[in-house]
């Protein structure tokens, strides 16, 4: 390992892409219970566009290294580690500090990835993947025969979601704009377009009784139609606020805005669920409940991947050191899939 240098990327403070800085430094040698993953892949998330923007509910204080999760092998292992575990090749949610040539991790939170499935395949459905899942089966507990809608049909989450729907015996409605429509109607989503006006009355007229769950990452005020839209019985899962991305002022009052609204949706006697997802809720209270299901769901996750019930979707494979590239075409809204890199 000494012979390795350690190359990461550090966000400096609100900057554009190209105010990104490559830093160089040595390899850190892990602390007790840790270990050490030489990063394969990692990729550029919703998450990290906010923060860049300063917009992230609860991001740390500038400057720090980016990065939602990754895909490598673990090459050193701490005191107290499993030594069996370096040369393994394991996934992990990390949140921050991902875009890096090694990340330090503890071992109780890395997830096993099957032998045979590229990195950058399985980097994609790391934090969308584990997301997906837990909304889909967790929170609305969706069946076969449901009808469910899926807002960003084509996004990150929502790509992983319509497909994962499905495999379950879903019938899926998905928004996205008109060019990702074909694509979707050979998957079996039925798409609706979500620039056109009168979203709502025409996803309606799709499912007249309403449906079973709806998915829905943009909060604002169109979150009100998404709750509207479901039929008695039915779930919405809010995860996201992506209506407020380039939103000046508090980054706390839309997302807190939007969980009052959900929480107080919920408690109403009106025979329908709202909730307010996050992928580390209840991380705090009970760390190992939490580690044990983000093992089993991301292994439920990969394990769809190997029998194709679920594809991964890489728009670009870029070197770490063009990450100011990455994030602009990331952000351009004109990819199908997820920008990865690769160290």
């Amino acid at each position: 390992m000494n012979t390795e240098e350690l190359v990461e990327v550090v966000l400096p403070g609100k900057v554009e892409p190209e105010g990104l800085e490559i830093r160089h430094g040595a390899v850190p040698a892990p602390g007790p219970g840790r270990l050490v993953i030489r990063t394969e892949a990692t990729g550029v998330s919703f998450a990290e566009q906010q923060m860049r923007r300063g917009r992230y509910y609860d991001q740390p204080p500038f400057p720090f290294v980016p990065g939602y999760d990754l895909v490598g092998r673990v090459v050193a292992a701490g005191e107290g580690v499993e030594p069996g575990l370096v040369g393994t090749r394991v996934a992990a949610l990390v949140k921050v500090g991902g875009w890096a040539s090694h990340v330090p991790v503890d071992a109780a939170d890395v997830v096993p990835v099957p032998e045979g499935i590229d990195a950058a395949e399985a980097e994609t459905l790391v934090v969308n993947g584990v997301t997906a899942w837990q909304m889909l089966h967790r929170k609305a507990r969706v069946r076969a025969g449901q009808t469910v809608v899926v807002h960003g049909a084509n996004g990150g989450v929502g790509s992983v979601l319509a497909q994962l729907a499905l495999a379950a015996g879903a019938r899926v409605i998905g928004t996205a704009s008109a060019r990702h429509h074909d694509a979707l109607r050979a998957q079996g989503v039925v798409p609706v377009d979500y620039r056109a006006p009168g979203l709502a009355a025409r996803i309606r007229a799709l499912a007249p009784a309403g449906v079973d769950a709806v998915f829905d990452h943009v909060g604002g005020s169109g979150i009100v139609d998404s709750w509207r839209l479901l039929a008695p019985g039915g779930t919405l899962v809010s995860y996201g606020s992506a209506s407020t991305r380039d939103a000046e002022g508090s980054k706390q009052w839309p997302v807190l805005k939007l969980l009052l609204r959900v929480w107080l949706w919920h408690a109403l006697p009106n025979r329908r669920r709202a909730f307010f997802f996050n992928v580390w809720a209840g991380r705090a209270l009970a760390e190992d409940r939490f580690r044990a299901r983000l093992r089993t769901d991301l292994g439920q996750v990969f394990a769809a991947l190997q029998r194709g019930e679920v594809t991964a979707r890489i728009a670009a494979r870029l070197p770490l050191t063009r990450v100011a590239d990455a994030v602009r075409l990331a952000e351009s809204g004109t990819v199908n899939g997820k920008v990865v890199l690769i160290p």
